[in-house]
């Protein structure tokens, strides 16, 4: 253990989340083995079986029209031909916790992403189960453990628990940094295009 924890407050559906991962990258690697590093789902928008309102549809796929041309992040836009999308990423933020359960944080970062590649590359909706019971089948999870987890009131209180720690320490956009020195936290301000920004932030706020 080490004298710090960073913690990354993230939502496998947020689009700058899915801007964000060449950086965050470089940044685990970077600190891998000098800080200890937590990821945090944050819970971008509750359960509904409401389809998303056209208006809210066009906002997003503008989000990720902006995201594109600023970072050159890829977006598959034919999701909002090929689905009826939902306002709903604590579906998505429960099958990260159901993989964790499996798998320790390394099986919850790869189901984050490949709910992102489903998402953004291959035009599939996360907010179905179906489509996060077909990711966990095709990560070689245990299915029936992995479907009954999803549904559970165990991973839901989990949810609920990690979404008010989130908030407790500031963490109300997604993707986020928060440093823990003994009872402190100190946000770590993003940079997109610079893994190296939030480096050598981090280093600074450690030595306070």
């Amino acid at each position: 253990m080490t004298d710090a924890t960073l913690f990354y407050v993230h939502d496998p559906m947020c689009s700058w989340c899915w801007a964000y991962r060449p950086a965050l990258l470089q940044i685990q690697d970077a600190l891998r083995g000098k800080v200890d590093i937590i990821d945090i789902v944050g819970g971008l928008a509750p359960d509904t079986d409401e389809p998303m309102p056209q208006d809210m549809q066009q906002t997003i796929e503008g989000y990720w029209r902006k995201i594109a041309a600023q970072l050159g992040t890829e977006f598959n836009y034919d999701f909002w031909k090929k689905n009826t999308p939902r306002r709903a990423t604590y579906p998505a933020c429960r099958a990260v916790l159901a993989a964790e359960k499996q798998g320790g944080q390394d099986t919850a970062r790869a189901m984050t992403l490949a709910i992102q590649q489903a998402y953004y590359l291959r035009a599939m909706n996360p907010s179905e189960e179906d489509t996060l019971l077909q990711l966990a089948d095709e990560m070689g999870l245990n299915f029936d453990i992995f479907m009954a987890d999803l549904d559970s009131d165990a991973i839901q209180t989990e949810l609920l628990e990690a979404i008010a720690f989130a908030r407790s320490i500031g963490g109300n956009n997604f993707p986020s940094w928060f440093l823990k020195q003994g009872d402190v936290y100190t946000h770590i301000p993003v940079d997109y295009e610079s893994a190296h920004t939030t480096l050598a932030l981090i280093s600074e706020a450690r030595q306070r």
